[in-house]
């Protein structure tokens, strides 16, 4: 406990020094940090030893591990705020150490300003750091409550810290001693109890250095392991390469895959369209063969009416035939039986009539409205049958009138004998003519019948044809458009094609000048300390011209100002003084030191 005790005694006096060094360098300087300064080397590697004091190891598969990444994880879920953090960590791809990543997490933490209060969430839940930490550790105690409050004078401080291009996973934190014992000596000899306690860490510090340079060694064969890794990509490039020639192959295939498949298309179409002109012709032609049967029904049609009015006539004179008839029946009674015979058979025929009557008229509604005159003519004499069975029930009631003066008329009945003869072999043969007449007048409404159903065939099958070509119609129009989008996504293949080429004929030369350039960007790393350099996931779009970038629009870094640009945009080249030779810049920075350049020769 004693050890432990002066541990955490003398990371927080270091801690302090390097707070306050830190502050006043800063603040002497009086402008943005990198990561390169010293006292912020220094306070990162204090910090670091700080959160690692009294971790616990954890076995896993690989081995034992102890990084203080896994307490700052939790930070994300306590404070939603920290959430951007641990993206932009994760999605670093240079890191690939729990250390390196935790590094990370304390650059941008600082950046932010929200170091101090990030830890002091931390440290609000302890039960959650007992996981991670030992119950007598810096952060479980009451000097992780100073540090955070000492922490909380650095948001007075502006960093700007680059995080890509720098190997946060072999850093080694070594603790320089030179910048205490500076600060020591400036202060004349106010902070001597600090140096005399950093002087008593000495034996602690060795130890410490031991550990790193086995750190070191471990390191450096991670980085071995690294360029075999990269060996491999690149195998695995040539292999892409590969790939993209016999996609491109393929590609071709389906070019002329697709016109063959237009042309037969093309074909299918035409020969459709020609089936349909033929079917049309068809159609016409039969369509004119049934006008003129339908013209040829009417006509039958108009010359039955004709012969029933004719037939009417005849039963207004067979009526007035029958009144006569029955005046000399009721001077005959056996006459009178016979006549009611006959009239039982003629209201039996005009029940036959009006039965045949009303079938036509329901057949007549079902045809078209042409047929509207032949219905008016059947009611007509459907009336007249009504006229006829009224005069009937007059007659019975004449008959019955008639027996009264039928003893009267015995006399004459004798005389008239003769005439009533002669009369009835003419009624007789007249009734004869009528039932032929209506004999064929029934066969040829059979045969009409036949026709009608014949042509409601005929017009079954041609609604069938007209609707088989509808479905044929339709069938061409989705064709059709099946052909309208096969060739637009021709056209967005192309595009996507003719951009995957560019893309990949700018990424070979990317990787031919990539060994090249690796040089000029240490050395621009060192010349830019004083400039901001932009990182790649902060621009989407150029910041001269504004457009978005994509595969085809690449990303470039002005290496005076450190934003970036599209290849438009800086297009130009200048040697700097922190370049031997000449290097990409944008528009702007040309002319600001084109125009130095003129001033300072004048």
């Amino acid at each position: 406990r004693c050890h432990t005790m002066e541990e955490r005694a003398n990371l927080m006096n270091m801690m302090k020094l390097s707070i306050k060094i830190l502050i006043q360098s800063a603040l002497s300087l009086g402008r943005t940090l990198d990561s390169d300064f010293p006292p912020l080397q220094q306070f990162f590697v204090v910090l670091e030893h700080c959160l690692k004091h009294g971790l616990k190891v954890k076995k896993t598969f690989i081995g034992q591990n102890k990084s203080f990444f896994g307490p700052l994880e939790l930070v994300e879920k306590l404070c939603p705020e920290a959430s951007d953090i641990a993206t932009s960590v994760k999605n670093l791809p240079e890191l690939k150490t729990a250390v390196g990543r935790g590094r990370a997490w304390l650059y941008l933490a600082l950046m932010q300003k929200k170091l101090a209060d990030y830890l002091k969430v931390l440290l609000d839940h302890k039960h959650l750091l007992s996981e991670f930490y030992e119950p007598d550790a810096l952060m479980m105690e009451e000097e992780g409550a100073v540090i955070v409050g000492l922490l909380v004078g650095l948001n007075v401080i502006d960093a700007n810290l680059c995080l890509k291009g720098e190997d946060l996973d072999s850093q080694v934190g070594v603790i320089d001693f030179s910048l205490y014992l500076k600060e020591t000596q400036d202060t004349d000899g106010k902070q001597d109890g600090g140096i005399t306690a950093v002087l008593d860490q000495k034996h602690y510090v060795e130890e410490l250095n031991r550990h790193l340079s086995c750190t070191v060694a471990d390191l450096q064969n991670k980085i071995d392991c690294l360029e075999k890794t990269n060996s491999k990509l690149q195998e695995e490039l040539a292999a892409a390469t590969d790939r993209i020639g016999s996609l491109q192959e393929e590609q071709q295939q389906l070019k002329q895959q697709n016109e063959l498949i237009r042309e037969r298309s093309e074909k299918s179409v035409e020969v459709t369209k020609e089936d349909t002109k033929v079917e049309l012709d068809t159609y016409k032609q039969s369509r004119q063969g049934l006008d003129e049967m339908y013209s040829d029904v009417w006509k039958q049609l108009k010359e039955e009416k004709k012969i029933r009015l004719e037939l009417e006539k005849e039963l207004e004179l067979q009526i007035g035939m029958k009144t006569e008839m029955e005046i000399a029946m009721k001077l005959l009674e056996k006459d009178t039986h016979e006549k009611q015979d006959t009239l039982v058979a003629l209201r039996q025929q005009l029940e036959e009539v009006k039965a045949i009557n009303l079938q036509m008229f329901h057949k007549s509604q079902n045809a078209e409205c042409s047929l509207q005159q032949k219905t008016e003519a059947i009611s007509s004499f459907e009336g007249k049958t009504n006229e006829m069975m009224s005069s009937m029930k007059q007659m019975e009631e004449r008959l019955q009138q008639a027996e009264k003066a039928r003893q009267a008329a015995e006399e004459r009945c004798n005389k008239m004998k003769q005439e009533l003869a002669g009369r009835l072999d003419s009624c007789r043969q007249q009734m004869a003519q009528l039932d032929s007449k209506c004999s064929t007048l029934e066969k040829e409404l059979k045969s009409e019948k036949e026709q009608r159903q014949t042509l409601q065939k005929e017009l079954h099958q041609e609604k069938d044809a007209t609707a088989l070509l509808k479905t044929e119609l339709q069938q061409m129009e989705g064709l059709k458009k099946e052909l309208r989008k096969l060739q637009d996504e021709k056209q967005q293949l192309k595009k996507v094609r003719e951009e995957q080429e560019q893309a990949l004929q700018e990424m070979g030369l990317h990787l031919s000048q990539s060994k090249l350039k690796m040089e000029d960007i240490k050395e621009v790393n060192k010349a830019l300390k004083g400039h901001t350099w932009l990182k790649d996931d902060e621009a989407t779009h150029c910041k001269q011209c504004r457009k978005e970038f994509s595969i085809s629009r690449r990303k470039h870094h002005c290496r005076n100002c450190g934003d970036i640009f599209c290849s438009t945009c800086s297009s130009n080249e200048l040697a700097l003084p922190s370049y031997p030779k000449p290097v990409r810049v944008c528009d702007n920075c040309h002319t600001l030191l084109l125009q130095q350049c003129s001033s300072n020769s004048s």
